[in-house]
């Protein structure tokens, strides 16, 4: 069983996980159902764990100067949901608390947006630096470390963004790499399709990062994942436990105690909370044979409308 997850003041780990607006389509960078799968997958671990899923950041400051974590999901840039919050991270770090960024929201504008991702989260997805092809990264050796408890080596069809701007500051510990093949550099280069920094280090086969541990000199931990595109891909078991590993981890909790073992989620549990309706060439069972998850019966496109 879980140990009490308690604040510094003894009070109950609270994490607070924020989405940011709707985005690319119906199950792709579904940010908030993506969350709220989290949300359940951090209750079975550890129930004693307040947690709480926003739509936008919060009018009320009190929810972000109260929480251990903070879980950011949304598209980056100018749209990213800490775009004009990035104090108030600084200062949820430096009273010890965490910070996790998913996907898009790893990327910032160049300038002094991505200079203070750098330097809160450690990776940034930096414009003619970094690239986001879609591709399957296979992570068949993980490093010993907390937010690694229990995972299972594993392969994933994403759109693993690589290549980015990590810090030469801080502790900086890789999670999650592989080696990209020659197919993700096919694009002409481009602001996030490829740049000869990137080239050179495909073809020297070097091992890319994709999911990092950060904790800063000014105290602190963070986590990146640039995974998450998909929003199918959350029923797999090692990818989410890592992931929740890692939200524990940032908010002072210890993911190698563990109240449940988590267990996989049906295609038709990931039809709820999405932002857009199905298309209408929506096919359950071929999104379940492409991304391999499990379905647990029959469900029509009308199913899923109102599972939204």
């Amino acid at each position: 069983m879980a140990a009490t997850a308690r604040s510094a003041d003894g009070a109950e780990k609270k994490i607070l996980l924020i989405a940011g607006a709707p985005s690319h389509g119906y199950g792709d960078h579904e940010h908030y159902a993506g969350l709220k799968v989290l949300e359940q997958s951090l209750q079975e671990a550890n129930p004693n764990l307040q947690t709480e899923v926003v739509r936008g950041w919060p009018k009320d400051a009190s929810k972000v100067e109260s929480a251990d974590s903070v879980v950011l999901y949304s598209d980056g840039q100018d749209r990213h949901v800490a775009f004009d919050h990035r104090d108030e991270l600084r200062t949820l770090l430096k009273r010890g608390g965490g910070l996790v960024c998913l996907h898009y929201a790893t990327e910032m504008k160049p300038g002094e947006s991505g200079d203070d991702m750098v330097e809160l989260l450690g990776g940034h997805f930096e414009i003619h630096y970094s690239v986001n092809p879609h591709w399957i990264a296979k992570f068949d050796s993980l490093p010993e470390h907390p937010i690694t408890h229990k995972v299972e080596p594993f392969a994933t069809n994403d759109e693993w963004y690589f290549h980015l701007r990590f810090s030469e500051q801080g502790k900086l510990t890789p999670i999650l790499q592989s080696v990209a093949p020659e197919s993700t550099m096919r694009r002409e280069d481009g602001a996030h399709s490829g740049n000869p920094h990137v080239r050179k280090s495909v073809a020297a086969g070097e091992p890319q990062t994709v999911a990092w541990a950060y904790e800063p000199e000014f105290g602190g931990r963070s986590f990146g994942f640039t995974g998450g595109h998909h929003h199918w891909n959350w029923s797999h078991v090692p990818l989410r436990r890592l992931v929740t590993n890692a939200i524990r981890w940032t908010a002072g909790d210890d993911p190698t105690q563990e109240a449940n073992s988590l267990q996989p989620i049906s295609a038709e549990q990931l039809l709820a909370d999405q932002d857009y309706e199905p298309p209408k060439d929506f096919d359950l069972e071929s999104i379940a044979k492409k991304f391999d998850i499990p379905v647990s019966g029959e469900t029509s496109k009308d199913d899923a409308k109102k599972k939204r």
